[in-house]
């Protein structure tokens, strides 16, 4: 007969044994385990037997540990906890979707959904699910996340999206109602401002110093939602920053036209970051993300 890979006792004693040593007693045990006391004690009599040591003292008041029974306690408890603690994991990963994605809500509703609606075209057995979080921190328990900033300071497997241009956007009508020739004329007119807490989001003051234009900026409406912000626009409250890549939709749709010829380049990229432990499934869509059109 082959030897098992590991030289224990039968679970079925360990078992017993664990209980009735964490109760401090056979009966307590057995409830716990739905079997009568006379079971519990023939378990631990056999695993006594097998391992030629008492585990128990027994006198008519109950019973206690010896010394190697707590031993065998604590080193059967540390076992047990290691095992639960990968149980759980396998049944938090089971109940959640195959693949998480951390992303912001401008970057979900404007891209990162349409994008997974042409993924699922060819992948429909994969299940994704975003977890949308706008404070600017990753997620912890996510297999991909969707970030703007600077890639070369991460750690760990990254691969950048689409590197974007800003310009000003507004509704048909914000257009025709303004005469916009200049920059200075912009920064006259009503501004839609997205507050981001983001590092390195490129905001309207910031955009009108990379076009050498520092004088006064109004201030007019203020949002901490960029889809909010563009929907705004769209309702002829003033005029917003387009990253041109998360709106070409509307773009396309004329829905939002450019005020102004002059575009900015970002100094930050929009990259997706593959997290340590990840699935082969969580690879599968990061393959597709950095490869789709």
């Amino acid at each position: 007969m082959s030897k098992r890979p590991y030289d224990l006792p039968a679970m079925s004693a360990l078992v017993a044994f664990e209980a009735a040593a964490r109760h401090v007693g056979f009966k307590a045990a057995a409830r716990e385990l739905n079997v009568t006391p006379a079971a519990i004690s023939h378990q631990i009599k056999a695993l006594e037997t097998e391992l030629r040591c008492p585990l128990f003292r027994r006198h008519h008041r109950g019973v206690e540990l010896t010394e190697t029974g707590a031993y065998l306690l604590v080193a059967l408890q540390r076992g047990f906890e290691t095992m639960s603690d990968a149980v759980d994991q396998l049944r938090q990963r089971s109940n959640r979707a195959s693949v998480t994605i951390g992303v912001t809500t401008a970057v979900s509703s404007l891209w990162l959904t349409p994008k997974l609606a042409q993924f699922w075209k060819s992948h429909g057995d994969v299940s994704v699910a975003q977890i949308v979080d706008d404070t600017g921190q990753s997620p912890a328990d996510c297999d991909l996340s969707i970030h703007y900033g600077d890639m070369s300071r991460e750690t760990g497997k990254c691969h950048i999206l689409f590197h974007d241009r800003i310009m000003a956007l507004g509704s048909p009508r914000f257009a025709c109602a303004h005469e916009i020739k200049r920059v200075e004329d912009l920064a006259k007119l009503s501004l839609i401002h997205f507050e981001s807490a983001v590092v390195g989001w490129t905001d309207w003051p910031g955009w009108f110093r990379a076009l050498g234009y520092s004088g006064p900026v109004k201030n007019s409406h203020r949002v901490n939602n960029y889809v909010i912000a563009l929907q705004a626009a769209r309702d002829d409250m003033g005029a917003v920053l387009g990253w041109v890549g998360l709106t070409k939709r509307f773009i396309d749709a004329g829905e939002l036209v450019p005020l102004l010829p002059e575009r900015v380049e970002t100094t930050e990229d929009f990259y997706v970051r593959l997290h340590p432990h990840a699935s082969d499934r969580a690879q599968l869509v990061y393959d597709w993300l950095v490869t789709a059109p």
